[in-house]
């Protein structure tokens, strides 16, 4: 049998290397029939195979978290604009320099909102710091997007202290790289953004969501709808940032105007600092 896999093996690695030497060698990639159907590109990026690849993009990222025991999650989402607060302060620095009001202004915007992202990454200190206390089997794991702002933030907590942590990237043309907090063999790419919030969820025992802006209020609102509508069980979801989400939406007024329920704004808890946020995620599991 060891045999076999190990001729299997072999099998794949040359088709593969076939492909590798193609590439290196300059000639362009053209269609081949006899090549195997599994190293064919041309072959795998067809429409009629799209279906392949939702299965192997859910696949993956499961059997990677499951062989290093990532069975619960804490999902931190938030804006992948903000900046570390020395990266804020050095943007300061040269845009005073420079004299342009408007980069004065954006600098300026950039060193207040910074306080966010030292505000994800203690959070996340924290939650790694007290999930390394408890059996492998209960212990949180940061889980992002795995970007840059405030993503790159929360990761950097986790590493912070040692912890295992992870993100979900996406392949898009100003964000294509993991940041470099995230441990290497979780970080995971994706193309489709549904499979890639499949896998936000698949784990989440929480989501703590930091001001950001589409993308954010795209994941925060599947995940309200999902657990509204009980598809999906119901966890702690945090607003970080009080004044910054009551002034973004009017929760009120959906309860006024009869398109959510009352007890919709059970849903989620506001929280404003990192202490404040992982009570409110102690207290949904009593922990």
């Amino acid at each position: 049998m060891e045999a076999n896999t190990q001729l299997n093996d072999r099998r794949l690695a040359d088709a593969w290397a076939e492909l590798q030497a193609h590439a290196d060698g300059g000639a362009s990639l053209d269609a081949d029939a006899y090549r195997l159907a599994f190293a064919d590109p041309e072959f795998l990026l067809r429409r009629e195979t799209r279906g392949i690849r939702f299965q192997l993009e859910m696949l993956k990222p499961d059997l990677g978290h499951a062989a290093q025991g990532i069975d619960n999650t804490v999902v931190v989402f938030g804006s992948a604009r903000y900046l570390a607060p020395e990266d804020a302060e050095k943007a300061l620095v040269a845009a005073e320099a420079q004299g342009d009001a408007q980069a004065l202004a954006k600098a300026r915007r950039d060193v207040r909102n910074a306080r966010y992202y030292d505000l994800a990454r203690e959070f996340s200190r924290l939650v790694a710091s007290e999930s390394e206390k408890r059996a492998p089997a209960d212990r949180l794991y940061i889980c992002t997007g795995g970007g840059p702002g405030i993503m790159e933030a929360a990761n950097r907590g986790a590493h912070d202290v040692g912890a295992l942590n992870v993100g979900l990237n996406i392949a898009l043309p100003h964000e294509q790289k993991g940041n470099p907090y995230i441990t290497p063999s979780l970080c995971f790419k994706f193309h489709y953004f549904a499979l890639r919030k499949m896998h936000f969820m698949m784990r989440a025992k929480a989501l703590v969501a930091f001001p950001g802006g589409f993308g954010t209020l795209d994941e925060l609102f599947e995940v309200m709808t999902l657990v509204q509508t009980r598809k999906a069980k119901p966890v702690p979801i945090v607003l970080f940032g009080s004044d910054f989400w009551k002034r973004l939406i009017n929760f009120d007024l959906l309860v006024e105007e009869g398109t959510i329920s009352p007890e919709d704004l059970g849903l989620f808890h506001f929280a404003d600092e990192p202490e404040q946020a992982w009570h409110q995620i102690q207290a949904f599991y009593r922990l």
